[in-house]
């Protein structure tokens, strides 16, 4: 079973070259070194992984991973951004 957070380190691992060290939930996207073309991203990569549309303006550099897992979650299971792509299989 995969969460979203994992979902999430898989995705910026790809994108971006961040230190595993590093990595962790209370860490900023700042704090890893992610600029604003990485972020459109993950945005990107979002959408299309697990289904669901995050504004420009909801990942910002000063947004936390745990909020960031907390901001998808809330779009995975709210009525706008149900989709038949789930971020976890039983």
């Amino acid at each position: 079973m995969s969460t979203t957070y994992e979902q999430l380190v898989a995705i910026i691992a790809k994108l971006h070259d961040a230190d595993p060290e590093r990595v962790r939930p209370e860490a900023s996207f700042a704090e890893l070194d992610v600029d604003s073309l990485t972020m459109v991203e993950i945005s990107m990569r979002l959408e299309r992984d697990l289904g669901i549309e995050v504004a420009d303006n909801e990942l910002r550099g000063d947004l936390t991973l745990d909020e960031a897992v907390r901001l998808i979650d809330a779009k995975l299971d709210g009525p706008i951004g149900t989709s038949t792509t789930h971020h976890t299989k039983g």
